[in-house]
């Protein structure tokens, strides 16, 4: 009797490594640990001028949260505490983006935040949630 052999797969273990080499480079993309997301919940406040940026970068750094002092000093969406909600990628100022999509979520009372300088302004960002 001759040893039975077994059939060989024509490419299927080949296209499921790949698929699983493809998912771990977006998760990894940019050297982030954050999973790739197609929306994201933010919050900004947006100042025309630097020195009134400053001001809220100093409230914020001093402990405040950060819906109140985008209240106090946001020139866009203040009486949301600075809420733009959720917005899909794509959807949002290219600078402003790259910023929200690269920061990690965190709450308004211990918020991790980011600034950045589009065509409105000056924005200090943070992010509330991912999908």
């Amino acid at each position: 009797m001759a040893p039975s052999k077994k059939p060989a797969l024509k490419g299927g273990d080949k296209s499921k490594d790949k698929a699983k080499a493809s998912a771990s480079k977006d998760e990894n993309a940019g050297g982030s640990k954050l999973k790739a997301a197609t929306a994201i919940n933010t919050r900004h406040i947006l100042c025309e001028k630097h020195s009134k940026k400053e001001e809220a970068l100093t409230k914020l750094r001093d402990g405040a949260k950060f819906d109140e002092v985008a209240r106090e000093f946001s020139e866009d969406k203040a009486r949301q505490g600075g809420s733009l909600g959720w917005k899909v990628r794509g959807s949002l100022d290219a600078a402003y983006e790259k910023a929200a999509y690269d920061l990690e979520p965190s709450t308004t009372g211990n918020p991790k935040y980011v600034e950045v300088k589009s065509g409105h302004g000056y924005h200090i960002i943070m992010v509330e949630g991912r999908r």
